[in-house]
């Protein structure tokens, strides 16, 4: 099975490679959002402290980086593209929420897909009919606690980490999700598993593998 949905992973987190996914046609494009200090940015580095920024291998200061505002981001697909991908990070209790307020404000009639590891996020959502909501899992605790989730409670999309996954529990996990996502896919042998597995969406950074570039 060939995944339908190709996912930019990272990529909406500048406005220049936002548009260059778009226009390459991936289906959706990732943004990562946090809160910090009353603004919501949006980046996939760590906050260390008040000076610092940091991933796997990198330590920036804040200083040097020009980091991107949601509304900066959603004003630039307020034409109504849909294929805008929100993966809510870190655990700000009014994090969820605020973004819920800024795409009322920004964009209320069009088509958003937010993602979250911290469900009890996507509650903010839930009298937005344009947003669809997709519960992210990135540990075998996670999962296990999304395969029970599901059972009693549908949900539009579900996201997890691809070594997790089998083709059996991608089966099991349509009967609650319309689509399965998975990550990380950035390899043609990625690709080939997330094909054995059966999943409808991949994300990945490398869009030329994934058939779109």
């Amino acid at each position: 099975m060939t995944p339908e949905l190709v996912v930019a992973h990272r990529a909406g987190n500048d406005l220049g490679t936002l548009r260059s996914a778009l226009d390459l046609g991936a289906n959706l494009v990732e943004a990562d959002v946090h809160a910090y200090r009353g603004r919501l940015e949006v980046r996939h580095r760590k906050t260390l402290g008040p000076w610092w920024l940091w991933d796997r291998g990198e330590l920036v200061r804040r200083t040097d980086v020009q980091l991107l505002e949601i509304r900066e981001l959603l004003a630039a697909a307020a034409d109504g593209d849909p294929r805008l991908l929100l993966d809510l990070k870190g655990i700000h209790p009014r994090l969820g929420a605020r973004v819920a307020t800024e795409l009322t404000e920004v964009m209320p009639a069009s088509t958003v897909t937010v993602c979250t590891q911290h469900w009890w996020m996507l509650s903010a959502f839930r009298d937005l009919p344009n947003v669809r909501l997709v519960l992210s899992a990135g540990s075998r605790r996670g999962l296990r606690r999304l395969r029970s989730r599901l059972r009693g409670r549908p949900a539009y999309g579900v996201c997890v980490h691809r070594r997790l996954l089998t083709p059996a529990i991608v089966t099991e996990l349509r009967r609650g999700a319309e689509v399965v996502f998975t990550w990380p896919v950035d390899t043609d042998d990625a690709l080939a598993d997330a094909r054995r597995l059966g999943v409808d969406a991949v994300i990945g950074k490398n869009l030329s593998v994934l058939g779109v570039a």
